[in-house]
Formats: C-alpha cells, sequence, structure tokens
C-alpha cells in the first residue's frame, strides 16, 4: 500500500512539474534602450545602408560603432528622436564615423522640427522602434 501511494506520488509531481515548467515562445521582445548625446544634421545622399536620400527624408545616421556591432541589421529601423520638448521619427539609413555612442546626425528634414539648422547642435534622448514598425501617416 506505501509503494502504491508513493508510485502515484512520484508521478502526480512529475505531472505538476511539466505543468509548471516555463513553454518557449515564437516571440521576442527587445529591451528598449534610450540613448542620449548630441544631435547634428548632414546633407544625405548614399547612405551605408546603401539607399539613396534627400534632404527632404526623414533620414538618421547612427554611430558608427553601433553600426558595425549590429552589423547594418539597423537600416530601415525607425527611431524616435525626442529632444527641445518634442518627438520627431527617423529612418536609420546611414552610419556617422564622427558620432559619439549616444550620438545621432540627422537629415534637416528631421533636424529642423528641433531648430534650425544655423544651431546646428541639440541636445537628443532616442531609441529604436521595433523591426518593422512605420509611423502613422
Amino acid at each position: 500500500m506505501v509503494s502504491c501511494v508513493t508510485f502515484f506520488s512520484t508521478v502526480f509531481t512529475m505531472i505538476l512539474m511539466a505543468i509548471s515548467s516555463p513553454v518557449k515562445t515564437s516571440v521576442e521582445l527587445d529591451k528598449r534602450i534610450t540613448h542620449a548625446g548630441t544631435g547634428t544634421w548632414f546633407q544625405p545622399g548614399l547612405g551605408n545602408c546603401g539607399n539613396w536620400n534627400t534632404v527632404n527624408d526623414p533620414i538618421i545616421a547612427i554611430p558608427k560603432g553601433l553600426y558595425d556591432e549590429n552589423n547594418g541589421s539597423n537600416c530601415g529601423q525607425h527611431i524616435t528622436d525626442e529632444s527641445t520638448g518634442k518627438t520627431v521619427f527617423g529612418r536609420t539609413e546611414d552610419s556617422c564615423p564622427g558620432c559619439g555612442s549616444g550620438d545621432l546626425d540627422m537629415s534637416p528634414d528631421v533636424f529642423q522640427n528641433f531648430t534650425s539648422l544655423d544651431v546646428g547642435v541639440v541636445p537628443i534622448s532616442w531609441y529604436f522602434m521595433p523591426p518593422g514598425w512605420l509611423p502613422s501617416s
């Protein structure tokens, strides 16, 4: 009788352990990292991502170190850029060799949402939006 109780207790415990085990999901969430640094502007053209862009395109150049670290995988990914109490979205299409780890270079289309091109530099905070995300029109 004792061995029968032990057997059923063991089976019951194994079933409970199997049910309570974490299940791997196919969805992975990216942790949002907010960067802080300096924003400057540049004249876009042929970017590191291989696309031609103009001053009228909402283009962002991310730090070259970050671009290289991610093997260019952020190309086409949108960024939320905040400065002077405003939020602007831009698309990653280039890298910025002179930028520090929290800095961005912005096309005039993006930069002028914060201040005039004559100012040249603004403090910014920014983060990547999830891959495939698009700003609403």
